[in-house]
């Protein structure tokens, strides 16, 4: 067998690796506590968020549940890296179906920075997007959601598990 036949023998048997831009999401594993706000008077949103990694590491899972101003929403979003794109990017199933822009599921591309987490709805620079700044010891981000015409405030701490 000649060399390049055991060179690709062997790298068809090594398994893939996730890349390494998942690494910055490790800040989000756990529980967080979410409170916020409705823009104006329309009332307050809590629940909690948890995340974790699926076996292999390519994918961080967020489970949601939580109440937004009197309506229940609960849904699973899977994290992943979208090598075309070059970005963390998610796509968010919920019981209240696929959003305002139909398709499937709800998408975004994540920044998680040293002391940041940017989250825009669909594309890098998107009008719909949070910006949230980590605490020191990292266990809660402050920041708020805007959507084009109104926005929403809320704090995310993270819970002990």
């Amino acid at each position: 067998m000649a060399d390049d036949d055991i060179d690709n023998a062997q790298a068809q048997q090594q398994a893939p690796q996730p890349n390494p831009a998942l690494k910055s999401l490790e800040v989000m594993v756990g529980t967080w506590d979410l409170k916020g706000r409705e823009s104006g008077t329309d009332g307050e949103i809590h629940g909690q968020v948890s995340f974790e990694w699926m076996e292999g590491g390519f994918y961080l899972v967020q489970r949601v549940d939580i109440d937004f101003v009197g309506r229940k929403i609960t849904g699973t979003e899977y994290i992943g890296y979208d090598e075309s794109g070059e970005a963390l990017k998610s796509y968010f199933f919920s019981n209240t179906g696929p959003g305002p822009f139909g398709g499937v599921a709800l998408e975004y591309v994540w920044d998680v920075g040293d002391d940041t987490l940017t989250i825009w709805g669909g594309f890098v620079g998107s009008p719909a997007n949070f910006k949230g700044k980590f605490s020191d010891d990292h266990n809660a981000i402050t920041g708020r959601w805007e959507w084009p015409g109104r926005w929403l405030r809320g704090d995310h701490d993270q819970g002990q598990e």
